[in-house]
């Protein structure tokens, strides 16, 4: 099971580009950094910890 690389931010809609830089808690919800920061990182969905995206590397 991998992970669904969303591409926007679910708060302000900008674009998350698929090796760019965005934080996730444990259910996915997707984010980018400017709103993580202004959240404290929980996320207002479930109230769980935001952490910085892994990025998928191409093989």
């Amino acid at each position: 099971m991998s992970l669904e690389m969303r591409t926007e931010c679910e708060r302000c809609g900008s674009v998350l580009a698929q090796d760019g830089d965005a934080l996730i808690c444990s259910h996915e919800c997707t984010f980018c950094r400017a709103c993580a920061v202004s959240m404290d990182a929980v996320c207002p969905n479930c109230g769980g910890e935001l952490v910085p995206r892994p990025r998928r590397v191409a093989s």
